[in-house]
C-alpha cells in the first residue's frame, strides 16, 4: 500500500472517529436536557411554618431556584410569560437558595436580577435552603401553585426540558388553573440542577462555587 493510500486512509479513519465523538457528545447531551430532576412531594395544604405570606384572595405561586443553575434561565423567563397570561391572578415567590456556608452575595446573579424585575414576583433569600425543606423542593425550576383556600393546585416544573423555552404543559396548567379554574395536569416533571449542588453543571456553566466568608 502507497503512503498516499495509507494517508487517505487515516483521514478517513480519523475522521469516522470525529464524527462518532461528536455524535455521542450530542446524544448524551440530549438525554442530559430531557432526564427531569427530582421532584418535590409537595404539602397538599400551605406550610404553616413558611415565613412566605399566602393571599387569601388569589393563588399563591413558589418557585424555588439555585442562583447559578443555567437551565433556570428557561423557567424564570417562562415564569415571566406565565404572570403576563394570569394578568394579576397570581402572587408569586421566587426563592433563591443559599447554601451554607457561602459567602453574602453569592446568591446575587443574573437569575435573581431578572426574576426580581417581573411584575407580581417577590425575590427571597433561602438561608440554608430552610424554605426549600419546608416544600420538600430538590431541583432548580420547582414549581407549586396554592390556591386560596392554600391548597395545593399544581406540582412540577415549567419549561419542557432543561433550558428550553417555550409553550409546555406546566405554563399551560397553570394558567388554566387560574383563568378556568380546570387543567388536565396538576404535576409536571421539572428539569434543573439539584438546589443545595455545589459542584459544576454537567452543561458547563458553573453551578456553585463554595466561597470563604473570612
Amino acid at each position: 500500500m502507497t503512503n498516499f493510500k495509507k494517508n487517505r486512509l487515516l483521514l478517513f479513519a480519523t475522521g469516522v472517529l470525529w464524527l462518532s465523538v461528536i455524535g455521542a457528545g450530542m446524544w448524551f447531551l440530549k438525554i442530559y436536557e430531557i432526564n427531569p430532576g427530582v421532584a418535590a412531594a409537595a404539602p397538599e395544604r400551605w406550610p404553616a411554618e413558611t415565613r412566605l405570606k399566602r393571599v387569601e384572595d388569589r393563588a399563591t405561586l413558589v418557585m424555588l431556584a439555585h442562583p447559578h443553575c443555567p437551565c433556570t434561565r428557561a423557567s424564570i423567563g417562562e415564569l415571566a410569560r406565565l404572570m403576563t397570561q394570569a394578568r394579576g391572578r397570581i402572587t408569586a415567590y421566587v426563592l433563591f437558595v443559599k447554601p451554607p456556608n457561602f459567602s453574602d452575595g453569592w446568591e446575587q446573579t443574573d437569575l435573581l436580577t431578572s426574576a426580581a424585575a417581573i411584575p407580581g414576583v417577590h425575590v427571597v433569600r433561602d438561608d440554608g435552603g430552610v424554605e426549600a425543606n419546608r416544600f420538600h423542593a430538590a431541583t432548580s425550576g420547582q414549581t407549586m401553585l396554592y390556591g386560596a383556600q392554600g391548597g395545593l393546585m399544581f406540582r412540577g416544573g415549567i419549561t419542557s426540558a432543561r433550558g428550553h423555552s417555550g409553550d409546555n404543559a406546566g405554563r399551560a396548567a397553570i394558567v388554566s388553573l387560574v383563568t378556568n379554574g380546570e387543567t388536565g395536569r396538576r404535576d409536571t416533571p421539572v428539569f434543573g440542577c439539584p438546589l443545595f449542588a455545589q459542584t459544576e453543571c454537567t452543561t458547563g456553566e458553573g453551578v456553585g462555587h463554595e466561597k470563604d466568608n473570612h
